[in-house]
């Protein structure tokens, strides 16, 4: 069965009817650790909490201090499979100023995650790609002149 394609829009829509406090992007890993490390150490971002429950998840919350964003890594005591989607699935980190892309993407290669050719070539002109410990990929962007 196909799905139907809308790609008018229509005036009796409603957008941004609701406001929502906070964003957060939440995926297991069974490589918890080397997954906090790659984006704790390696990219940087702040451990803000973590948690376990009792239905066996244990997880971590990482991002910037006062930001309405985060991400959440959990893994479960009887595992948590989770392969990586396609090549162009991104996390896309904008950062102003080139130089701190430089300083992270050599400390992500110094972890043993080298720079990776990106499958759109959009992303290779003011970034660098690089997959995570899981195989996801995150782009960290230069915004300068965008």
């Amino acid at each position: 069965m196909k799905r139907a394609v809308h790609t008018e829009r229509r005036d009796d829509m409603k957008f941004n009817d609701f406001t929502a406090a906070q964003i957060r992007i939440a995926r297991p890993t069974d490589k918890f650790d080397d997954v906090i490390d790659f984006y704790e150490r390696g990219l940087g971002l702040q451990r803000l909490t973590d948690f376990t429950n009792p239905d066996g998840y244990t997880g971590v919350i990482l991002g910037m201090p006062n930001a309405a964003y985060h991400l959440e890594f959990t893994k479960h005591a009887n595992g948590s499979p989770c392969p990586a989607p396609t090549e162009d699935n991104l996390l896309v980190f904008y950062i102003p100023n080139k130089n701190e892309i430089d300083v992270v993407g050599s400390r992500l290669h110094e972890m043993g995650y080298p720079e990776v050719s990106p499958e759109n070539d959009y992303w290779k002109e003011k970034g660098i790609t690089i997959e995570d410990p899981d195989g996801w990929r995150i782009v960290l962007m230069n915004t300068n002149g965008i």
